[in-house]
C-alpha cells in the first residue's frame, strides 16, 4: 500500500521502508514523525486530506543539500555578487501507513529509540579479567549455538514457496523497484510465471500481509503474463 503526503510545500509518494530527504523538520536521529497531511492512500483520494490517515517516519539524521551558487553581475558598473546556499534537509525512513485513526504500533515506536553509545571510561570498566573471560567462554559458545535455533523458530514463514531454478529480475515490471523486489523474494515470489499465475485469493493475501495494494498487484500480474511468454 502506498500513500501521498505533503510536507514542506511538496508532495511525496511513499511506501514503508522508503528513505528520502525532506525540508528540515525539528528532531534528532531516532525520533518518530507523524504526517497528518495525507492526500492519498492506495486508491482513496482525500478532499484535500484522507480522514483518519497518517504516515509515521523515523528520523535517520539531519543533513544538508548540495551547495547552490547565486551569481549576479551588472554590466559596466564593476558590480559582482556571489552567494552560496545549502538547504537544510532531514533524512527519514517511512515506518507505517495508518488509516482509520490508528495509532503507531509498538514496533515502530521501539525503533525510534536512539542507541546510547558507551563512554570510553565505561568500556574500560566493563572489560573482565582474563580468568573471568576464560570461565565465560563455554557459556558464550552455548549461547551462540542457541541463537540460530531461536532465530529460526521465531522467523515467520514465507507466504509462498519459491520455485527451483534462477530467479527473474522482477524490477523489469513497471512499479517494482529494488526494495519491492527484495520484499517479494523474501515471501517466495521470484519469477514472472509466479506473478502471472497469482489468483485473486493470492492477491488478497499479499495485499493483507505486504505493503502493496490489490490494484498494484493486479497490474504486475498483467505485465508478468506478457513477460512470462518471452
Amino acid at each position: 500500500m502506498f500513500a501521498v503526503i505533503k510536507t514542506g510545500g511538496k508532495q511525496y509518494r511513499v511506501v514503508p521502508e522508503d528513505q528520502f530527504t525532506i525540508e528540515r523538520l525539528p528532531g534528532e536521529a531516532g525520533d518518530l514523525l507523524t504526517f497528518k497531511e495525507v492526500l492519498m492512500v492506495g486508491s482513496t483520494i482525500g478532499a484535500p486530506f484522507v480522514a483518519g490517515a497518517s504516515v509515521t517516519a523515523e528520523i535517520i539524521g539531519q543533513t544538508r543539500g548540495k551547495k547552490v551558487i547565486s551569481f549576479k553581475k551588472r554590466r559596466r558598473q564593476n558590480s559582482k555578487r556571489s552567494r552560496g546556499h545549502r538547504q537544510d534537509l532531514t533524512l527519514i525512513r517511512v515506518a507505517e501507513i495508518l488509516t482509520d485513526g490508528k495509532a503507531p504500533s509498538k514496533t515502530s515506536a521501539a525503533r525510534t529509540k536512539p542507541v546510547k553509545a558507551a563512554k570510553p571510561d565505561e568500556d574500560k570498566k566493563a572489560k573482565p579479567a582474563k580468568a573471568t573471560e576464560e570461565a565465560a567462554k563455554p557459556a558464550k559458545a552455548a549461547d551462540t549455538a542457541a541463537e540460530p535455533k531461536q532465530a529460526a523458530a521465531s522467523a515467520p514463514a514465507a507466504l509462498f514457496t519459491a520455485p527451483k531454478g534462477d530467479a527473474d529480475k522482477l524490477t523489469t515490471i513497471k512499479g517494482i523497484g529494488p526494495v519491492a523486489e527484495k520484499q517479494l523474494n523474501e515471501q517466495g515470489i521470484t519469477t514472472f510465471a509466479q506473478i502471472a499465475k497469482l489468483s485473486d485469493k493470492d492477491v488478497a493475501r499479499i495485499d493483507e500481509h505486504m505493503p502493496f495494494s490489490a490494484a498494484q498487484i493486479e497490474d504486475w500480474r498483467e505485465q508478468a503474463k506478457e513477460l512470462a511468454k518471452k
